[in-house]
């Protein structure tokens, strides 16, 4: 009943964030309480989407990275991301790989910047403490089949 992104939205809306970024093709819907940052150009890879919120970041010390495209993961997992953060990094644990959500902090954001082509921050949380995840509620949705998968698990919560 709501697009996709919405549901990740809303479980980051109730968050104690200090400012809240939308990575944003054009055709990405509006999130309440999210600055719109758009996505240039808009097939770019996610290293660019990355590269765009790090340079949004004015004196923050931390950014968390969320994805649309996982609509599941709850309100109560990046609440406990954000309250077991020490500073440096945090990642959601997913049978025993490490991914994002995540948080990083500022010393992170000069290599977050700097990645290239479809590559995300794997990378820098390999060895970072974490907090995780039940498998199902990590469903990336990049399928129609994905899209079924999420659906169901939604009419069943």
């Amino acid at each position: 009943g709501k697009p996709l992104a919405h549901h990740a939205s809303d479980s980051l809306h109730s968050l104690p964030l200090f400012r809240r970024f939308a990575i944003c093709s054009p055709q990405t819907p509006d999130f309440h309480g999210f600055t719109r940052l758009p996505l240039d150009p808009p097939e770019a890879s996610l290293s660019r989407s990355i590269a765009i919120g790090i340079a949004a970041l004015t004196d923050e010390d931390a950014a968390l990275f969320a994805l649309a495209d996982m609509p599941l993961v709850p309100t109560a997992h990046f609440a406990n991301l954000i309250t077991r953060f020490d500073g440096d990094r945090i990642a959601t644990r997913v049978e025993g790989r490490n991914m994002v959500p995540a948080i990083f902090g500022r010393q992170h954001f000069a290599a977050l910047a700097s990645l290239v082509r479809d590559r995300g921050a794997g990378g820098l949380l390999r060895d970072a403490p974490s907090v995780e995840l039940a498998p199902a509620l990590a469903l990336d949705v990049d399928t129609q089949d994905d899209l079924a998968r999420a659906q169901s698990h939604l009419t069943h919560l």
